[in-house]
């Protein structure tokens, strides 16, 4: 059997295998952060995430007199906006656990 053989590459040649290898290596370590990132900031949203939250029933008092004039969902706040004998007032609820987290009271100018 005869082997074939290859020859020596030449200086120009060498030189620009050590920067495709470079360059490989740049690109493959590149990558693997890439992933790891991507791994990461999924794990990080599976871990962090809250489970669904039971159901509540839950009754508001308003005042007397009072109706809603309007809801709305804002993030994670519950809105609604009321009627209390002419004056308007803004109540914000977190919409988990429907507790109250503020109270907006609009009055007119003396």
């Amino acid at each position: 059997m005869t082997e074939t053989v290859v020859p020596e590459p030449t200086p120009e040649q060498a030189a620009l295998f050590s920067r495709v290898r470079r360059m490989m290596l740049i690109a493959g370590l590149t990558t693997a952060l890439a992933v790891a990132a991507v791994l990461v900031a999924i794990g990080y949203r599976l871990y962090r995430a809250e489970g669904s939250s039971p159901a509540s029933n839950t009754t508001a008092t308003l005042p007397k007199g009072a109706r809603i004039v309007s809801t709305a969902v804002a993030g994670d706040r519950l809105v609604l906006t009321l009627d209390i004998g002419g004056a308007v007032e803004i109540r914000t609820f977190d919409a988990k656990t429907l507790k109250p987290t503020g109270r907006l009271t609009f009055a007119p100018e003396p």
